[in-house]
């Protein structure tokens, strides 16, 4: 993955993440608080933010260590993959209360925590 794709990724993500975020706790706030589930989408939205912010900080360090950029383009894709299962089960369990896409969750979790190793792996090397 090249660092221009991780960047416009987390600048897409990011747009993604505050408009996800202002339109639950805004316009879905009753309706999550109604179904209980008003925690699972803050966590979702939480996670889904913070690895955004990784991504962003990943793509930097991609253009500043070109020679980095395909052990980080791994890492970007490990995290990318553990946004759209995490979050993205979670925000399908938020609204459509389908209660086994919870058991999705720890597969990206999974990916998440891949991600974050195979950064420390890369970081060890230098």
């Amino acid at each position: 993955m090249s660092a221009r794709l991780i960047l416009q990724l987390a600048a897409l993500l990011g747009a993604l993440t505050v408009a996800i975020g202002a339109f639950g706790a805004h316009g879905l706030r009753a309706m999550l608080e109604a179904s209980g589930r008003f925690d699972t989408f803050e966590t979702a939205v939480r996670y889904q933010f913070y690895h955004t912010l990784a991504l962003l900080a990943v793509g930097v360090l991609a253009v500043v260590r070109p020679e980095l950029r395909g052990p980080l383009g791994t890492t970007a894709a490990l995290w990318l993959g553990g946004i759209l299962f995490f979050s993205g089960s979670l925000y399908l369990l938020c609204f459509t209360g389908i209660t086994k896409l919870g058991a999705v969750a720890p597969i990206g979790g999974l990916l998440l925590i891949a991600g974050w190793v195979r950064l420390l792996l890369l970081v060890s090397k230098l």
